[in-house]
């Protein structure tokens, strides 16, 4: 078993396969290189980093290289993780090497130095001594041409005095501590403090702290707690008496929080019924996918937490997915209080170190409980007992970018491996989940009732056009406001929510009509008033605000639609009294921003919290009695066939922030589209109206969940060339593909132009079409030259959730 099967980091279609490399035969006797590993290899004139995959005993190649070097001393992908690469690349026609990387955390992707760090000087082989000299860390770089050397160093680190530290631009360097102990025990101290002479007052001092305290202390915090200096400390040492070392610590983004430890709460009927058959499954080892429909404020977080719970008390352990970092502070505080030290966070809100940190608890086995984001789904552990998807209905559970993987499919992927539940939980289920519960694929478990049979809050829909016919301009309708001013004087609280950011969504002549587009992009620019700016939100473009008309030189140039900016600042007008918290992503872009704004809203520092759809989901304050939604039909006519089921989905999921507690809850939905049945069936919180609805256009217009899609996307600088590959496409698909599989264009995108590139689009709507994944592949194959040398782009989504 001498040769290393590798996936070498070259994403191309020539190189998307094992390449075999010779095990240096220093390495062999110690079964030192492992599959899961990384690797440099030599590739060409160069060097690049891969991936071992397996280990083989013979190969039909006759000339082989040999391995370089290696960048892990132990595997960083398990052998589930890279079968699991495989078939993600299969699912999603991406890369093998796109696949792996996207299992590991951004610290691993990115350059770095790495340095052999050794916790003892004296008593290291003859072989290491040398290069270590009294010094306690040496760099990579200086002993991996001695490959002798390494099996050595493996020794090292599996008794754990040596450890390899990655060094990935300076930002995911493990951080260490100098900590100081007593050499001798306490015997010995007394003694030792007994022979000194008068005046070594400071080292008797320093002595007489070891004799009550035998834990090792951080250097710095000895000095400052004995109000001493280094000197007397550094004399210790030197004689042996004392013992100074490097030690890890974690960076660790809730250190300065106090989770406040809470227990297992008693169930409701319900919760109970449905925890059963969860208990079950996961008692007989039995992997099912659990559908989790339960009504806003329900409990679905508690019978979350008993189930990880049964789950670790079986040695097992638990992956809890929430969409986005909106979720985490709160449902972080949940877990943390009830699991403490057993969980791992990660989400986008973390720094790189942080989240590098996390990753290597989950990898070392310190912590059993993973919460967090889409990625966290990868986390690498070896024994899983459950697998969670809070707001399964959320698209940021679906990567827009290689690979183009749903957290979903990879948790349930994940459940069939390891024989475990896997829970899928919403309050709004999408509809392809709700139809695989109707035909049993998935087990349904319906929770109709909040806890202690609380009322879910009552909801007012308003008609924004009566209002203008009586006169009222302003964005607030007279009920809605007249609600806010009833919550500030009764010391409650109030949501407001507008699915848009910035002062407002376009700047437009009054004169001659037009519109302040972005240069590079098909798309108006949206005004931001806090830095005088128009943005773009697609390409980052920004321009200053034109005083005169570009196109006629008129001086009448207004804005136009509204945004969460402009909301503030009409609510300082109209209820000046009234303290405004903003969360949008110009206010959460700070690092830990998103988590102070809501501590100060939960601690009553302000009455009336806006904001985009990070509120929609996961918030609950119990002084919120009254949600205001400004434009419920915002997202109505974008074109996407999911339109309606996204704006019943947020209209829901923000709804049910009010009355959660004992304080009854009231809702206002204004829109210019009362009839439309989203916003009726959402109003009347009638989940199962909807879906009836809504699947019988489905079905009449041939979409998911009643077909596939697939959306091939073209784009190139030049329009000629998008236009000429999209019929070739179209063309290839039409020829290859079956009579009942129906081709939609080639049609220019919904945005037809982003950073400059023009973009055609292809969708594939079909039943069964079991050969589509190979001939996509050949199709991808038959314009590589023209991808590599001339700017040419394909991506292929095989079950898009973005049709813009």
């Amino acid at each position: 078993m001498n040769i290393a099967k590798v996936i070498v980091d070259v994403p191309a279609n020539q190189t998307d396969r094992h390449f075999d490399y010779r095990i240096p035969s220093e390495w062999l006797t110690k079964e030192f290189v492992k599959p899961g590993m990384r690797v440099v290899v030599p590739f060409g004139p160069r060097k690049v980093q891969g991936f071992v995959t397996s280990i083989v005993a013979s190969t039909d190649i006759n000339k082989l290289k040999e391995l370089d070097s290696v960048l892990d001393i132990t595997p960083v992908l398990t052998t589930e993780l890279l079968q699991l690469g495989e078939w993600l690349s299969n699912s999603t026609l991406c890369y093998l090497i796109t696949a792996y990387q996207a299992m590991l955390p951004s610290a691993m992707k990115v350059k770095y130095e790495k340095e052999i760090i050794s916790k003892k000087t004296s008593n290291l082989p003859n072989e290491l001594q040398k290069y270590f000299n009294s010094k306690d860390k040496i760099a990579w770089k200086d002993i991996e041409q001695n490959k002798q050397l390494l099996p050595f160093i493996q020794k090292e680190i599996q008794q754990g005095t040596m450890e390899v530290i990655y060094r990935v631009k300076d930002r995911a360097n493990k951080k260490r501590v100098k900590v100081v102990s007593s050499a001798v025990n306490k015997e010995k101290l007394l003694e030792i403090i007994e022979s000194m002479s008068a005046n070594a007052l400071k080292q008797k001092e320093v002595l007489s702290y070891f004799i009550h305290y035998q834990e090792p202390i951080e250097l710095q915090q000895l000095v400052s707690t004995l109000q001493t200096t280094l000197s007397p400390i550094n004399s210790l040492i030197k004689k042996g008496i004392l013992r100074s070392e490097y030690m890890e610590v974690y960076r660790d983004p809730y250190e300065h929080r106090n989770f406040k430890s809470t227990s297992a709460m008693i169930l409701t009927d319900e919760q109970t019924k449905v925890i059963t058959a969860i208990l079950n499954s996961i008692e007989n080892k039995q992997h099912y996918v659990f559908l989790m429909h339960g009504v806003t404020g329900s409990g679905k977080t508690e019978v979350y937490l008993q189930a990880i719970d049964a789950v670790l008390k079986q040695g097992k352990e638990a992956i809890m997915l929430v969409p986005e970092i909106s979720l985490t502070p709160m449902m972080v505080e949940r877990f943390k209080g009830r699991f403490g030290h057993q969980v791992a966070v990660l989400h986008s809100g973390l720094s790189t170190g942080e989240k590098y940190d996390e990753w290597r608890k989950i990898q070392r086995k310190e912590v059993r409980v993973v919460v967090g984001a889409r990625s966290a789904v990868f986390a690498p552990f070896e024994n899983i007992g459950i697998i969670i998807i809070d707001e399964e209905h959320e698209t940021s559970y679906k990567q827009e970018e290689n690979p183009r993987y749903h957290a979903r499919d990879v948790a349930i992927k994940r459940g069939l491996n390891h024989r475990c539940p896997v829970i899928l939980g919403s309050a709004t289920p999408s509809l392809e989940s709700f139809a695989r519960a109707q035909k049993n694929v998935y087990q349904l478990l319906t929770m109709k009732e909040r806890i202690n049979a609380r009322k879910l809050p009552s909801v007012e829909i308003i008609d924004m056009r009566e209002e203008l016919r009586s006169g009222n301009r302003s964005m607030f309708s007279v009920s809605l406001l007249e609600k806010i001013k009833d919550r500030l004087e009764k010391q409650e609280q109030s949501v407001l929510f507008l699915n848009r950011r910035g002062y407002s969504t376009f700047v437009m002549c009054r004169d001659c009509g037009y519109v302040m587009n972005c240069p590079h992009c098909d798309i108006s620019l949206t005004y931001h008033k806090r830095d005088q700016r128009l943005k773009c939100h697609y390409c980052a473009y920004e321009s200053t605000l034109p005083t005169i008309c570009p196109e006629c030189s008129s001086d009448h140039i207004r804005f136009f639609g509204t945004g969460t900016q402009k909301v503030e600042e009409e609510l300082a007008k109209i209820i000046p009294e009234a303290r405004v918290i903003r969360m949008d992503v110009d206010t959460t872009s700070r690092k830990g921003a998103h988590e102070k704004l809501l501590q100060a809203f939960g601690e009553k520092k302000a009455d009336i919290l806006l904001g985009t759809q990070m509120i929609a989901k996961g918030l609950d304050f119990p002084d919120v009695t009254f949600v205001g939604v400004l434009a419920a039909d915002a997202m109505l006519h974008i074109p996407d066939f999911r339109a309606s089921e996204k704006t019943f989905q947020l209209i829901t999921q923000v709804s049910g922030r009010a009355g959660r507690h004992i304080l009854p809850g009231e809702v206002i939905i204004q829109t210019y589209s009362p009839e439309h049945y989203s916003v009726e069936l959402a109003a009347a919180t009638d989940f199962n109206g909807f879906y009836s609805r809504e699947m019988l256009l489905r079905k009449m217009y041939q979409y998911p969940p009643f077909f596939y899609l697939t959306l091939v996307t073209i784009s190139h600088p030049n329009l000629a060339e998008v236009v000429s590959v999209t019929e070739k496409i179209s063309w290839i698909l039409r020829k290859n593909l079956s009579n009942q599989t129906i081709i939609l264009g080639p049609v220019a995108s919904p945005i037809p132009r982003i950073k400059d590139r023009y973009r055609y689009q292809c969708v594939i709507k079909y039943k069964d079409e079991p050969q589509l994944g190979k001939i996509l592949q050949n199709m991808l194959k038959h314009f590589q030259q023209d991808i590599n040398k001339n700017e040419l782009k394909i991506t292929i989504d095989m079950n898009p959730y973005m049709m813009m």
